[in-house]
């Protein structure tokens, strides 16, 4: 096991999973230098060939992450205004193409930037008390990380709208109902649940779930025959890996693969 800290993501990789802990209490909001830490991050478990999956989640009980700090914009500023936006996107974005599979962990609020870092990820479970909402037009914003377009992919135009539009604020059981989270657990419970679903990704081969992960994602971009085309290339670049011939051969031996991930 690997523990290190920066001061606002904390990270700790164990058993092929790295997990990282939004800390800025008491909201773990997101500030440039958290913005920059979680990239930096991703950028360097995405060389990691011994990481398969990530697991994101916020410190404490009652926020996952309350978004951006308001503060910031209070002036009006412009300039502050670019620089933060981009900052969410490079961030974000990052997380969005990370080669393994990315789980949130919602153990709490998930509000404007807080939601929209789940919405990046791959798969998002929410503990029974958490609330979701992409409130930026109270404040006279909008979502700049992707929330519109992330959002909308996941459950459609008119719960968009009702979200983003009537800033309408959901609760984890109506989350679960428009399928903006995969699952529902108990309070406490989302990292225990987050580690097991990411451990089950270590079963299958990196590569071929990095070449599936591809494919699914630019199913929301491409045309449904582009994505066909696509998928018999990617089938057939596997078999230059050596992780293709061990995963069928053990499975004929009837063993468990040892994954090289090359």
């Amino acid at each position: 096991m690997s523990q290190i800290k920066k001061q606002t993501i904390q990270t700790k990789i164990d058993n092929h999973i790295a997990v990282l802990t939004i800390n800025n209490p008491p909201a773990n909001t997101w500030t440039q230098q958290s913005l920059t830490e979680l990239k930096e991050w991703v950028e360097l478990l995405n060389q990691d060939k011994q990481v398969y999956a990530l697991v994101i989640t916020g410190s404490g009980s009652k926020f996952f992450s309350a978004g951006a700090d308001l503060s910031l914009f209070a002036s009006g500023n412009k300039a502050v205004a670019f620089d933060m936006a981009n900052c969410f996107g490079e961030a974000f974005e990052t997380l969005s193409a990370f080669r393994g599979i990315s789980i949130a962990a919602i153990n709490g609020y998930a509000m404007g930037g807080g939601l929209e870092v789940a919405l990046a990820c791959d798969i998002r479970i929410a503990e029974e008390h958490s609330i979701m909402a992409l409130p930026e037009a109270k404040v006279g914003l909008l979502p700049c990380a992707g929330g519109t377009q992330n959002l909308t992919a996941l459950v459609g135009e008119g719960w968009a709208k009702r979200i983003i539009l009537c800033g309408e604020q959901v609760n984890a059981e109506l989350a679960h109902s428009i399928r903006l989270v995969e699952e529902v657990v108990a309070k406490g419970a989302s990292m225990a649940c987050a580690m097991s679903m990411a451990e089950s990704v270590a079963q299958q081969s990196p590569l071929s779930v990095a070449a599936c992960k591809t494919l699914i994602q630019a199913a929301r971009s491409t045309t449904r025959q582009h994505g066909l085309i696509k998928e018999r290339e990617l089938f057939v670049r596997l078999f230059d890996s050596q992780d293709q011939s061990e995963g069928v051969n053990a499975f004929l031996e009837k063993r468990r693969p040892n994954w090289k991930n090359q």
